[in-house]
Parts: structure tokens; sequence; C-alpha cells
């Protein structure tokens, strides 16, 4: 498997010159298989570029997995270019609701005023899914989706083959359910997710002076990302869903903490970067 990431900013894009070296991109990661299929996570601004390069490399089916609806993980699909070609497929994953669907929920972006076409306009063939709540294969690896500490519907997601495993969760406060250290996996929020993967993409998006002012918002501290890695035994950690009032030298500070904070315990966190490449065996 090999991740590219597409957009690794958080709440809002931050585009300009004092974030040019980390990206002010919105959540997005593709995934690429062995046998080049694609998988896409989340859909934020990051995903516009990323679909002009898949239809320019000939993909024509793919599947999107969101982890949850709040507009940064959002915003980029209207504007995905392999929605507006109706030689393409696309089956698109996320969060169940007992209010309403996955496709109402999402059309809601897609209606005036907020955009000038119906979901129903949109030619590619789109098919809508809740994740189940067991593991499913799609591409020849293995998907799980659980819910997570963060307001809303939320799921984070564990992909993995025979040979390697992943998790992605870029809007996590586990901290509010407690004290990480110590817990159990099994009572930490996405511990069955996260438990022994190769690499672990999660939320730090807060120093930790600027955590207590911001408890219950969904997202964590550096600290509190470090700690979450240690505990779920994660063999890697790239941190994710980044502040959009830290410009990319906030963001060094930041990757130097999260270094300080794991050098006890033989991690060596990097931030993630727009245009990041992580190969996995």
């Amino acid at each position: 498997m090999r991740l590219r990431i597409w957009g690794c900013r958080g709440s809002l894009p931050t585009p300009g010159a004092e974030t040019v070296r980390y990206g002010g991109n919105t959540s997005c990661v593709e995934v690429t298989l062995a046998d080049d299929g694609v998988l896409v996570l989340d859909a934020g601004t990051g995903i516009r570029p990323l679909g002009a390069e898949l239809l320019e490399r000939g993909v024509r089916r793919l599947h999107l997995l969101l982890t949850h609806l709040h507009l940064d993980h959002l915003e980029g699909l209207r504007f995905f270019d392999p929605l507006w070609d109706a030689g393409v497929s696309v089956d698109i994953w996320g969060p169940p609701s007992p209010v309403s669907s996955l496709r109402d929920r999402i059309s809601r972006s897609f209606s005036p005023p907020l955009f000038p076409l119906e979901l129903s306009d949109v030619p590619a063939g789109v098919a809508f899914h809740d994740v189940p709540p067991d593991p499913w294969e799609l591409g020849g690896v293995t998907v799980s989706a659980a819910l997570v500490v963060h307001p809303g519907s939320t799921v984070g997601y564990r992909i993995e083959t025979s040979s390697a495993s992943f998790a992605y969760l870029p809007d996590h406060e586990p901290a509010l359910a407690g004290a990480i250290a110590g817990k159990p996996r099994d009572w930490l929020s996405g511990g069955s997710l996260a438990e022994d993967v190769d690499l672990l993409l999660h939320d730090a998006q807060y120093f930790e002076d600027e955590y207590p002012q911001r408890i219950g918002w969904g997202h964590s501290s550096v600290a509190d990302a470090v700690a979450y890695a240690d505990a779920v035994g994660a063999r890697r950690l790239l941190l994710f869903h980044h502040e959009p009032v830290h410009d990319d030298d906030s963001l060094d500070r930041l990757e130097a903490r999260a270094r300080e904070l794991a050098c006890r315990n033989g991690h060596d966190p990097t931030l993630a970067r727009e245009g990041m490449v992580v190969e996995l065996p």
C-alpha cells in the first residue's frame, strides 16, 4: 500500500505564504493498493487536485471513505472531477445516522444556495453505503470502521493487508474519556482500530497549553496523540489535522515537541505534509 497526503489541515483551508511547507488543504488521503486500486479517505479540499490526477491516470472505479460530514472533510467533494464523469463509478462510505441517510446528509451541500447543482445532477455512478459493523473487503484489503470520540457521528478506519496495517483517526479526542496512559486498549476510543498498526494517522491539532480552552471540541493535543500512539502500540505516528492558525514555523515546533515527548518510548513522530508519500510493505 502507498499513502499520499493531499490535505492535512484541520477545520478550515489555510492557503498562503505561511503554510507552504505543510500545506493548507483540508483532509484527504489517497491509498493506492497493490492492484492499482484506489481508496480515498475524506473529501476535504485536497480531493480537488487528486480528482484531476485520478482521471489523468484513467481510474474509473474508486471508493471514498468519509470519517464524518463536517465541512472540512466534505467541502471538496463538489469539485471532485470523477463525480462529473459519466464513465466513473464511486462508492461513498460513511457513518450511519438514525435520522437520515448518508445520501440525504451529503446532498445538503449539493443544493442552492450552497451550490448551484443538485446531487441528482452528478453524472457518475455513485452508490452510498453506511459503514458496516464488521470488517469488509475492498480492493483486496480489509477495512474496519468504528465510532470514535468526536462531536457528531464520526468513525475512524483501519486498513490492512496480510503484511501491513494503518489506522486513520484524523478527528479524535480520546482524552475526553479520561486518562490515556495505562488504560486497556479495549477501553480506549478507537483502540480496536489502532491496536499494533504499522502507521497511525492521528489528530494532533493543539499544543498542550492550547488544549484546556478547547476541551470537548473533538481534537487532541500533541501530548495526547503521542500518549495514544504509545497506548495502542502503533509502530509509527503521523500527526494530522493541523490547526488553521498554526503557520509552518509553529508546526515545526509542534513536531519537535512530539519527538521530545516520544523519545522515551522509541517513537519518532512526524507531521503530515501535503504531497508526502508513505510506503507500507
